[in-house]
């Protein structure tokens, strides 16, 4: 399988998904955070967006949500419990296994998701990860987790002109859970969760700060 292209080719579709203000819908607003959905092109489900204004550098923002084995992500996020390097194809592109914990009250499984994932920086300083589902052969489906596909999703972080302790944080989530879940249950998921996530980052960009 061609990693690199089937990589390069969601870091051009997540730029397209910030420049296209066309269909979003807000679902949810909560603080400094909009969260936002359209149908997905790439499968019977939605792509959601959110984006805030976050209180840190783009560097301390990246160093919070960079895609690495150990980093501070499992940490601070909760829909991210385990996260496995399965294969480094480049520099900047590596084959990667999540698992997730049980959600929504349990009604959602623990689930794991491989992902090709690039990670790529503009001339103008904006730093991002960039995500889809890929098979892998040294990891097939595995017991206790329901294998869920990621299409094309990450983060975005852009410096704001003259506020260099600032980030705008773009996050797109277009997730296949897998599994027979409600269509309900997903629709209200994705939006609660993705509020969380900007939350519990900003914690974890401070508690970077007071060290």
């Amino acid at each position: 399988m061609d990693y690199q292209n089937t990589a390069n080719a969601v870091g051009d579709c997540l730029l397209s998904y910030t420049k296209d203000e066309s269909g979003w819908k807000v679902c949810k607003k909560s603080n400094d955070v909009i969260v936002s959905w359209r149908p997905s092109t790439e499968f019977p489900g939605n792509v959601y967006k959110g984006e805030s204004v976050v209180k840190g550098s783009p560097e301390k923002v990246w160093e919070c949500l960079k895609p690495v084995p150990n980093g501070l992500r499992v940490k601070w996020d909760n829909n991210v419990k385990k996260f496995e390097l399965v294969e480094q194809v480049t520099e900047n592109v590596t084959v990667c296994r999540t698992v997730t914990p049980s959600a929504a009250m349990g009604i959602i499984a623990p689930r794991d998701f491989v992902d090709v994932i690039l990670v790529k920086q503009y001339e103008d300083g904006t730093i991002t990860s960039n995500a889809t589902h890929v098979n892998h052969p040294s990891c097939p489906p595995q017991s206790g987790y329901v294998r869920g596909f990621n299409h094309p999703c990450g983060c975005i972080c852009v410096p704001i002109s003259g506020e260099p302790n600032k980030t705008q944080l773009f996050s797109f989530f277009q997730t296949d859970l897998g599994g027979f879940l409600p269509r309900s249950v997903v629709d209200s998921f994705f939006p609660s969760s993705m509020v969380e996530f900007y939350s519990n980052l900003a914690k974890a960009i401070k508690s970077l700060k007071d060290h």
